[in-house]
């Protein structure tokens, strides 16, 4: 995706042209167009800043009403760029979940520029699922999440779903939609 200076516009473009474009997540759409999104850039410059700010967001998440804000995106455009820090830093997420007593309650999804999943090779399209403009932390309502499952048929189905768009779209497709590549008639 070509970037400009505002990560939080890209993360909004990204989300509406990929995410739910797409439908790789059958459930972003109705929570993006109630607003019940909530965009943090992050000015973090080291992951323990990251970290000390996932826990306030953590905790503001979690007071705070979900008929206003159901989710959480903290873009860190300054921190984690490489995957494997950020990978790494997921268990330190997870860790600070268990600390704060909000498991079951909250958790962190994963998008990244690199994002690679275990097995993959780095330019495997299906990696292209969970690849997001900037590093960028997803805080989600557990309840949210059971709900949006329990009322799609084949929850399972989403992924083989997903890898079979993103076989067909080919990286040239996804880099057209994400802005990345001249068009066919070459704008």
């Amino acid at each position: 995706m070509t970037r400009t200076d505002d990560p939080i516009a890209d993360t909004r473009r990204w989300l509406e042209r990929a995410v739910i474009g797409l439908n790789l997540c059958p459930f972003a759409k109705a929570v993006y167009v109630k607003q019940q999104v909530r965009f943090v850039l992050s000015d973090a410059r080291d992951p323990q800043d990251l970290l000390q700010q996932l826990r306030d967001e953590l905790r503001w998440l979690h007071a705070a009403d979900p008929q206003q804000t159901d989710t959480t995106l903290i873009v860190h455009p300054h921190v984690l760029g490489d995957f494997l820090e950020y990978n790494d830093f997921l268990d330190l997420a997870d860790t600070l979940i268990a600390e704060l007593g909000l498991e079951g309650e909250l958790q962190v999804a994963s998008f990244h520029p690199d994002y690679r999943f275990a097995g993959t090779a780095p330019d495997a399209i299906e990696n292209c699922t969970n690849r997001s403009p900037w590093p960028t932390l997803h805080l989600l309502r557990e309840d949210s999440v059971a709900r949006a499952v329990a009322a799609f048929p084949d929850p399972d189905a989403i992924v083989a779903r997903n890898i079979a768009t993103l076989e067909k779209l080919g990286h040239a497709g996804w880099a057209r939609l994400l802005g990345t590549a001249p068009s066919a008639d070459g704008e």
